[in-house]
Formats: C-alpha cells, structure tokens, sequence
C-alpha cells in the first residue's frame, strides 16, 4: 500500500491530492496547521474508512515539525509531497518590501520543506518509492522567456524569490540524497483555482481547477524515475526553465 503525506492538505491542490490519492486506494497523512477548522479534510478523513489520517503541522514552526518527525516515527512513507505555502506580503515589489514578510515567505515555502524533508528521510528511506515531491511555480524561473510569466508572480519579489530557492533547495537534494534511493521532482501546478491566488470568483484568469492539477500533479509523479530526478516541470509534463 502507497503511503502519501502532503502539508497543506485541508485545501486547494493539497485537499484535490489528498481526495486523489484516498480514491486510489493509496494511505494519505493529510498535514495541516489548523485540523479542528479543516472541515474538507476531517470529512475526507470519515469517510476514508481509515485511510486518510489528520495530522497536525506548522511548517513555519521547528518545533513542530520535530513533533510530526516524532509522531510518525519509523513510518514508510512512500512520496512526500511539500504542497503548503504562501503568497506573502502585500508589499514585495520593486518600490515597497515588507522585510518581516519576506522572512516569513521564505521560511515557509523554501526553508521548511527542506527542513520537513531533513526530517522525515528516514522515513522516506524506508518507503517503497522514496519520491520526495516540492510544489514550486513558473515565478521561480529567472528565465527571460518566463520571468514574471506566473499571473501569481507578477510583482511578487518574495513570493518569486521564495520559489526559485525552493527549486534551487530540491535540485540539490536530488542530487546528495541520490545514493539512498531518493528521487526528487520540482513541480509547477498552473495557475490553479485556488484561495491562495484568489481565484475562486467567477471570471478569475486561473487557467485549471486543483482537480485537474492534482491529476496532472500525480501522473508527474508516477513517471518520476532516476534519471528524471531533480527536474523542474509543469503539471502536464512540459520542462520549466530554470
């Protein structure tokens, strides 16, 4: 049986993951910082017959990581997927930065999934497929062709800053963790309808719904083999330039 855990799981992409993967038969540890007040993810959980657990994490808080390291013990986990993450400040463009928030975006989307993985390799190391799983965004590109190409990034210097570190964070545990089996895939989702881009109005610019991205997000995910480890794609299977 495939053992998936995915931070952010009580909405968006992480909730359409979770739903995907509890279809599919596979045991789902759905993380996230508030389980009493996720109402999606609790019912997802009753009606799993067991197979989709709750568990509670604060990515931005160490300490709680290091809880969640302990709770999980020596469970296999087969793919880990680092989902949850911010937009950030309001102000992070060229003329206004709001420094206390650009800690913040790094910290939660680039640091802690670093530190979630540091965490849980054991466990990773005692999987079955051993797929370590970050979910990035076409704003962490510095390419000129995609600079900015992410409706999300425009502007959006800590939010773009936060992605490309995360990426260039992964690309080098593909690398070091290479030798324990671990395969590591960097993901952009798409504009996705979600709460996080404000996109849920009708009429929104999103170009696909969380159901189609965690479809096309998983399927990246099968394909994901040794010799692919540690590339940047889209949910449709298309490179990202770095």
């Amino acid at each position: 049986m495939t053992t998936v855990l995915i931070t952010g799981a009580n909405r968006g992409i992480g909730l359409a993951l979770a739903r995907q993967y509890a279809t599919d038969r596979a045991d789902v540890i759905g993380c996230c910082r508030e389980p009493a007040r996720a109402d999606a993810l609790k019912d997802l959980a009753a009606a799993s017959e067991g197979r989709v657990r709750v568990m509670q994490l604060d990515v931005s808080n160490e300490a709680s990581i290091a809880s969640l390291e302990r709770a999980l013990s020596y469970q296999p986990i087969d793919i880990l997927i680092n989902n949850a993450g911010i937009v950030g400040p309001e102000a992070q463009s060229a003329d206004s930065i709001d420094v206390e928030g650009w800690m913040t975006t790094l910290r939660v989307n680039a640091l802690a999934p670093i530190l979630i993985a540091q965490a849980l390799r054991d466990n990773l190391r005692r999987g079955f497929e051993k797929k370590l799983v970050a979910i990035s965004s076409d704003a962490g590109s510095t390419s000129i062709d995609s600079y900015g190409g992410s409706a999300l990034g425009r502007n959006r210097y800590a939010y773009r800053a936060s992605k490309a570190a995360l990426n260039n964070g992964m690309r080098g545990l593909a690398r070091d963790w290479a030798n324990d089996g671990v395969l590591v895939r960097i993901l952009n989702p798409g504009f996705v309808q979600t709460d996080m881009t404000g996109a849920r109005a009708t009429g929104s610019t999103a170009s696909i719904s969380p159901e189609d991205s965690a479809r096309g997000i998983i399927r990246r995910i099968a394909e994901l083999a040794p010799d692919t480890s540690g590339s940047f794609l889209d949910c449709l299977g298309q490179v990202v330039p770095w």
